[in-house]
This record gives C-alpha cells, sequence and structure tokens, in this order.
C-alpha cells in the first residue's frame, strides 16, 4: 500500500520543521553558555512553544508548517553570525508571534479566516514586542546590559516590527494559498471547506 501524498507531505514537514527547532534549541543552549541569558531564553521559550502541540497531541507530526521554524532559524544564525543582529532580532520577534497565531488556528478550536490572521499576527507581533521590550528593561537593570538606549529607539522598534509582522504575515497568506489553493480553506478540523 503506497504511502498517500498527505502523509508524505505532513511527514516531510515535520521532519523539516523538527530538525529547524532543534537547532533554534541548540542556539538557544549556546546562548545561555555563552552568558548571553535573555536571547538564549528567548530561543528556549521559542522551542516550547513550537513543542506544544506535538506535547498535547502526542504525535510528531504536529507541528507548524516548516517555513515558520525555517524563518526563525534563519533569525537566530544571522543574529549570531552578526549579519543585521538587530533586523535578525526583529525578524525573530515577529516569527515568534506568527507561531503563536498559526498553533492557535490549526491546533485549537478556534478558526480564524486568513485575512483576519493577518491582522491578528499583527497585533500578536505588537504583544511580543512589548513583552520582549520589557524584558530587555529588566536584562539591562538585573544583568547590566544594555539592550535599550533612548526612547526613540524603542518606538522606533515597535513600528519597525509591526511593519515586519505585517508584511511576513502576508507572505505566509500567499504561501498558505499557494500551499491549499485559492478555492479551499484549512480549519483546524483537518477538513478543507470551500471559501
Amino acid at each position: 500500500m503506497a504511502l498517500d501524498d498527505s502523509v508524505i507531505s505532513e511527514r516531510a514537514n515535520a521532519l523539516a520543521g523538527w530538525t529547524l527547532v532543534g537547532l533554534m534549541s541548540l542556539g538557544g543552549v549556546g546562548n545561555v553558555l555563552a552568558g548571553t541569558l535573555l536571547w538564549g531564553g528567548f530561543w528556549l521559550v521559542f522551542v516550547g512553544i513550537l513543542s506544544i502541540p506535538a506535547l498535547v497531541t502526542r504525535s510528531w507530526v504536529a507541528v507548524v508548517p516548516w517555513p515558520l521554524p525555517a524563518i526563525a532559524a534563519l533569525s537566530l544564525v544571522a543574529r549570531e553570525a552578526g549579519v543585521y543582529p538587530e533586523s535578525a532580532g526583529h525578524l525573530a520577534v515577529v516569527a515568534l508571534a506568527l507561531a503563536v497565531v498559526v498553533e492557535l488556528d490549526v491546533f485549537t478550536p478556534v478558526e480564524l479566516s486568513r485575512r483576519f490572521a493577518v491582522a491578528f499576527a499583527v497585533l500578536t507581533t505588537m504583544a511580543v514586542e512589548a513583552l520582549w521590550i520589557i524584558a530587555q528593561y529588566y536584562s539591562d537593570v538585573w544583568l547590566g546590559t544594555e539592550f535599550l538606549s533612548t526612547q526613540t529607539e524603542l518606538q522606533e522598534d515597535i513600528v519597525i516590527v509591526s511593519a515586519v509582522g505585517f508584511v511576513v504575515g502576508v507572505l505566509f497568506y500567499w504561501y498558505l494559498s499557494a500551499a491549499d489553493g485559492e478555492s479551499t480553506d484549512v480549519h483546524s478540523t483537518g477538513h478543507r471547506e470551500n471559501t
């Protein structure tokens, strides 16, 4: 009996996704060991969030589409290599927020239209960025880091992350539309419904 294309696709997605999550785990542990506690904690929390669906469903194939962990892993590698580290940090925050939105839509009874999901992803990105700013503040106070320097920089970061969140959300909307076909919508039940 040949494997169904969707099963192969699901397994390939899971294999790619978990490989990238493994890379993020190594990056998180590496940051902690190197004394970069805030970024190490960020990556380990991100890994935890990406692992929730598999832990809850007890299925290793329950993982967000592989491009999401790929965006996160790309931002991790870029940041660690010193290639536009601030932009890579923004992209990491956006990827985390988008992962939360995708997990809510795919692995819970919550059903989001794709257009609403993009708007919700932008709002979630802004919320995650606000939490990240608070974490940076306390890191500066307690650990002596120098993440935050001026109020203007904070405001610029929020605007930049919001814009990047919108762009990545639209690109992910396009990816899902291309992957599923324009006439179908996949909800958390796993059934395709005509739109």
